[in-house]
């Protein structure tokens, strides 16, 4: 090799076609490209044109359809591409375990937990942006990633927020960590207006471009109550330790309070590729095109208490942190249960954070997990429950 050359790594991403992976394969390019990555695998759902355009464009390795009905679709796409095609669970799992020291992970669902966990096992670093692995399943997996010898990275503008500011030689003074969030298209809303929430309206977010499901996880506040979740198991904590603010303008998008009383923020503009880009280059930071806070035209920053009363779902994952075991899965499965009814127009938007409320009662007892399959246990269980009650 050359003297100065620099050596290429080599990524994998885990649900490439999302606003999470396309916004990491913009990041890649901004970055250098094919010139500094080599694309083990890229991985996608329905979307088989977006997929094989940018399979083609990055000369990924693999590309793979979680839909296994769907591989002749994308073969075709690839033609003469030299790409190689993969379909289904073992798809992805293959895309997974194919050699590649970064991984981002964001397929969405617990479709993402077997693959993730693969990657992990394989000792690969994770840059996490599925819910479900910390949600359902975090003691298994961040255990895995121990065993693996990889780093854990989260994406998650507020968990990233918290790796940005948290000081690894003082975590023993680490008081709490307060989570932000935008309050969502509802904020202001009573209860009365929220019970006649339409799927499309709830879509809508003030400040952040995101998925349907994101999107209306964000509005009823689900989005935040498993984020809380996921805090617990990222950075090692109490569940009386992780606060949530309200704080409108997502500026501020997280922050951790020390026991001297300082605390410290990590604040930007409402961009992804912010937090991507730090945990693909992490321990360094690199140069993004990304919108400069002008504090001058910013002028405020404000911050109120959550209202439990409008927003269940921040007390449902308090008490699911404060059981433990197998509760996360259980909400998780029940949460998206309700989310797909709503979506439907089955239920209405304040009856979802109901069902999983009362899915959590029914399944109080369930034992902790030991094994995956346990996970998936609960998970269906808590669908299964929470689709008999909307029924």
């Amino acid at each position: 090799m050359a003297s100065g050359a620099q050596i290429k790594r080599r990524l994998t991403i885990l649900g490439s076609t999302g606003s999470i992976g396309t916004n990491t394969l913009d990041v890649v390019e901004r970055l250098g490209g094919r010139e500094r990555f080599d694309i083990a695998a890229l991985t996608g759902n329905g979307n088989i044109p977006l997929l094989a355009e940018q399979a083609r464009r990055v000369g990924a390795e693999l590309a793979v359809t979680a839909d296994e009905h769907r591989y002749g679709e994308l073969k075709s796409a690839l033609e003469g591409s030299g790409i190689e095609v993969a379909a289904g669970r073992s798809g992805l799992i293959e895309a997974a375990e194919r050699d590649a020291g970064w991984v981002m992970a964001a397929i969405v669902g617990n479709a993402g937990l077997q693959p993730t966990l693969a990657a992990a096992r394989r000792g690969a670093d994770i840059a996490l942006a599925n819910k479900e692995c910390l949600v359902s399943a975090g003691s298994l997996f961040i255990e895995a990633v121990a065993k693996g010898g990889g780093r854990l990275l989260p994406v998650d503008s507020e968990h990233n927020a918290i790796f940005q500011v948290l000081e690894n030689d003082q975590r023993h003074a680490v008081e709490r960590i307060i989570l932000t969030a935008s309050g969502g298209p509802f904020r202001t809303k009573s209860l009365e207006e929220m019970r006649h929430v339409t799927a499309d309206i709830a879509r809508a977010h003030p400040n952040w471009s995101m998925g349907l499901k994101i999107s209306i996880d964000s509005a009823s506040m689900f989005n935040k109550a498993l984020e809380m979740i996921e805090a617990r198991h990222l950075f090692r904590l109490r569940p009386d330790q992780i606060e949530v603010i309200v704080h409108p303008q997502s500026v501020i998008h997280s922050m951790v309070g020390y026991s001297d009383g300082s605390v410290l923020a990590q604040l930007g503009c409402p961009d992804m590729r912010t937090a991507i880009g730090y945990a693909l280059s992490y321990p360094k930071r690199c140069e993004l095109p990304i919108e400069r806070l002008d504090f001058a035209r910013l002028a405020r920053l404000d911050f109120e208490a959550p209202d439990e009363a409008r927003f269940p779902a921040l007390k449902l994952a308090r008490r699911a942190m404060q059981a433990g075991g197998i509760q996360g899965a259980v909400l998780n499965g029940a949460k998206e249960t309700a989310l797909e009814a709503f979506i439907k127009g089955r239920i209405g938007f304040l009856a979802m954070a109901e069902i999983v409320e009362r899915v959590m009662d029914r399944l109080s007892d369930l034992p902790a997990a030991v094994t995956m399959d346990d996970v998936f246990a609960a998970d269906e269980k808590a669908r299964q429950t929470a689709a008999g009650l909307i029924h």
